[in-house]
């Protein structure tokens, strides 16, 4: 767990032109979809495991198309720094995919998302220290706040309710439900940043 302060929802508001509070409130959020999972069973994992399987898939598109190309222009090792997330967050798609195909009630489920939440808690701890604390450093205001509308362009990309096929696995991270979703996201993010 971060010991870093994740945004309350009532703090969402007045810190929507800040990007690096609205990524530590999807971190948090993040944690929590891991909790639910981790306590529910049946039908209620189920919805739930869906959830964070898109608010991952919307955070680290995001964090793609919006975090790293700043890091890597404003941060000197900036292109070291955004290597080993991304490698970090390969690592972490490879395993959500393989959980995206097993059946939350498989005895293996449990077990293998213990391991993919310690690895994307390790990872957004990378993010904060090494990302977001240069980002808060080297962006003004209206950097800050450019970024955060796109980081809320991909928030509305998902879905907050199943939908047909979405509960399919993806036997590769290159395609189905989860690749789509980040294509989309992708798209969206452009959008709102003001490349098309």
């Amino acid at each position: 767990m971060s010991d870093l302060h994740t945004p309350h929802a009532g703090d969402d508001r007045a810190r929507d032109d800040d990007v690096v509070a609205l990524l530590m409130r999807q971190h948090g959020d993040i944690r929590n979809l891991f909790d639910e999972v981790e306590a529910t069973t049946g039908d209620e994992r189920r919805d739930a495991f869906r959830r964070l399987v898109r608010l991952l898939a919307v955070h680290e598109t995001a964090e793609e198309e919006v975090v790293h190309p700043f890091v890597r222009r404003a941060v000197p090792g900036g292109e070291q720094v955004v290597e080993d997330r991304l490698t970090e967050e390969r690592e972490a798609k490879e395993a959500l995919a393989a959980l995206d195909e097993m059946d939350t009630d498989d005895p293996e489920f449990l077990p293998r998302l213990m391991r993919l939440r310690t690895d994307v808690q390790m990872h957004a701890r990378a993010e904060e220290r090494y990302e977001f604390t240069h980002i808060r450093r080297n962006a003004g205001a209206t950097n800050l706040a450019a970024m955060a509308k796109a980081i809320k362009a991909a928030e509305a990309m998902a879905p907050t309710r199943p939908h047909p096929g979405v509960e399919s696995g993806a036997a590769n991270v290159a395609l189905g439900p989860v690749a789509a979703l980040m294509d989309r996201t992708k798209d969206t993010v452009r959008k709102a940043m003001g490349k098309d």
